[in-house]
């Protein structure tokens, strides 16, 4: 299932895609989906055992969920479970027809789902290739680490020693000859260098796995890729919390993205509805200001921090939230219409503008900066930070000065100030994946 430990690695990969292309970069932006693994042994053995007692009708997610909870649980206390699992991932790596078949429809119905919630977070992809895209293509690797003489065998397993470099030993194969998720890295590292030609690639995954990614990028190097150390690099982020508490898909207590959209969107519909009553699709606007509220959460965090996700903070209209954000728009989108006047105005004589002005208008120069900052540092922090800064700027000034007055001449150079912060921050937003709302 898309659960709220998702939303990370999707929204801040897709924003840093998106500044990337602004700045001028051709990109390629790829979901390498979990679609090949143990995991899915442990779903067949599931299946085989409950599959009878689920529909896969109205929800198929929950009901796979509820398989891949109900095997942990059973697994933990009966090793026999967990071995059975393991068989039948073998059984699907050696191309079983059944478990090939049943592996497919479960894969399909977490696409479906999956691309469902990524046209609701403006996410795309130019490839979704997932870890079993490249099965066929690891025998290359294991010859390549054969020939550098880098594979040794213990306790069962075959590995690569880092203890040199002070790294845990590197799984490659079990002792049932599967191969492993490094093995599976090192296989698309290698065709996406040959495919692509990079020249950088970014792992937009959370801190959890900084050790393999440590062991991963090592092997690589010691396999004579001397490249990897300047241009492959992990994006790493923290955890969200929900309510103070880390998610686990094993353990059952996974927050479905779906759940959370449901209850901020609900939470934003009546937000809206009090201040604006007579403000049309209601049901639209409220979905477009939850998804801001979600996604700002998790961008205006520095990415190596946790991201610990409160309701009323993360909805509110005021502070630093998306919804703020897209409020400060959605004023200045009705100040324009009232103004009712074409703009940009190239004929605003902006040697009208006061220091209070000046204040705001400073601002502007920084926006590409902050971009390419953006991008230097992979933080999008840093692009949020500067949204806030500017709308409230405005907002300050606009309660102090009256922007639309007799003096015409004044009025054009300030409305031509509002219409650039407005083009700012619709672009922001934009860059960030959050909609700008013309009413709200």
């Amino acid at each position: 299932p898309f659960g709220i430990g998702h939303l990370r690695s999707t929204i801040i990969g897709a924003a840093l895609n998106r500044m990337y292309q602004k700045l001028g970069y051709r990109t390629i932006s790829i979901n390498h989906l979990g679609d090949w693994g143990t995991q899915f042994g442990n779903l067949i053995a599931a299946y085989k055992r409950w599959g009878s007692e689920y529909t896969f009708a109205g929800d198929p997610i929950k009901d796979l969920y509820a398989l891949y909870v109900r095997f942990h649980d059973v697994a933990k206390d009966d090793p026999t479970f967990e071995q059975q699992g393991r068989d039948e991932f073998r059984k699907l790596v050696q191309g079983d027809t059944e478990n090939l078949a049943l592996w497919q429809r479960f894969v399909d119905y977490s696409m479906q789902d999956f691309n469902r919630v990524y046209r609701l977070l403006n996410v795309e992809f130019d490839h979704l290739t997932g870890e079993s895209f490249y099965r066929d293509k690891m025998g290359s690797v294991i010859k390549r680490l054969e020939e550098k003489h880098l594979l040794t065998w213990s306790e069962g397993a075959t590995i690569v020693d880092l203890s040199a470099y002070d790294l845990p030993p590197c799984l490659i194969k079990k002792s049932d000859e599967s191969t492993l998720y490094a093995t599976r890295d090192l296989a698309a590292l290698l065709y996406r260098r040959k495919t692509y030609d990079f020249a950088k690639i970014l792992y937009v995954v959370g801190t959890a796995q900084k050790l393999h990614f440590q062991q991963f990028f090592k092997v690589a190097e010691l396999m004579g890729y001397d490249w990897v150390k300047d241009q492959a690099v992990h994006v790493d982020f923290g955890w969200v919390k929900f309510a103070g508490e880390m998610m686990s898909t094993r353990a059952g207590k996974v927050i479905f993205f779906d759940d959370v959209l449901e209850r901020a969107q609900s939470l934003a519909r009546e937000i809206i509805t009090r201040e604006n009553p007579g403000v049309d699709n209601a049901d639209w606007t409220a979905e477009k200001v939850a998804v801001a509220a979600i996604v700002f959460t998790q961008l205006k965090v520095r990415r190596n921090k946790d991201v610990n996700f409160v309701w009323e903070e993360a909805l509110s209209f005021k502070g630093e939230t998306g919804p703020y954000l897209q409020y400060t728009h959605a004023r200045l989108s009705s100040l324009i219409q009232k103004y009712g006047k074409t703009l940009p105005d190239l004929g605003a004589d902006f040697g009208l503008l006061g220091e209070e002005e000046k204040e705001v208008v400073k601002l502007f120069e920084f926006y590409q900066a902050k971009i390419t900052r953006c991008a230097e540092e992979y933080e999008t922090l840093i692009l949020a930070d500067y949204l806030l800064e500017l709308a409230s700027a405005f907002n300050s000034y606009w309660q102090r000065i009256r922007i639309i007055t007799d003096d015409v001449e004044l009025t054009r150079a300030r409305m031509q100030m509002a219409f650039a912060t407005r083009t700012i921050i619709a672009d922001g937003l934009r860059l960030l994946g959050i909609e700008p709302l013309e009413r709200m």
